[in-house]
C-alpha cells in the first residue's frame, strides 16, 4: 500500500467504523425501549447504511496521486454505494414486508447522519 493509499485507507475505513457503531447503538437502544422488531427494523436501515459506505470505502481505498483518476474512482465508488443502497431497500421490499418502516428509515438516517458527522471529524 503506498503512502497515498495509507492516508486516505485509515480515515476512510475509521468513519465506517464509527457509523457501525452508533448504527448498532441505535438499533440496540430502539430494540430495548420497544419490541425487537423494531430494533431489527433499525438495524437493517443501520445495515443498509454501513454496507454502502463500506462499498464505497473499499473502492477508494486504493487512492491515487492522479487528480483525474481519483475523482473517477470516487464517482464509480459514489455510483456503487447508491447502486448496493437501493438493491438493499429494494430487498427490504420484498424480503423484509413486515419490518417497521419507520424504524427501518430512522436507523438508516442516523446511520447516515453518523457517516457525515464522523466526516467533520476526519
Amino acid at each position: 500500500m503506498g503512502v497515498s493509499q495509507q492516508n486516505i485507507a485509515k480515515p476512510i475505513f475509521r468513519v465506517v467504523s464509527l457509523q457501525l457503531t452508533i448504527a448498532i447503538c441505535f438499533a440496540s437502544l430502539v430494540g430495548a425501549m420497544s419490541d425487537g422488531h423494531h430494533g431489527w427494523s433499525a438495524a437493517y436501515g443501520g445495515a443498509v447504511a454501513v454496507i454502502g459506505s463500506a462499498v464505497y470505502a473499499l473502492l477508494v481505498a486504493k487512492g491515487s496521486d492522479d487528480a483525474k483518476q481519483a475523482l473517477r474512482i470516487h464517482v464509480r465508488a459514489e455510483m456503487a454505494k447508491i447502486f448496493v443502497t437501493v438493491l438493499l431497500f429494494a430487498l427490504a421490499l420484498t424480503l423484509f414486508q413486515s419490518a417497521a418502516w419507520l424504524w427501518l428509515i430512522l436507523g438508516f438516517v442516523m446511520a447516515t447522519f453518523a457517516y457525515w458527522f464522523s466526516l467533520l471529524a476526519v
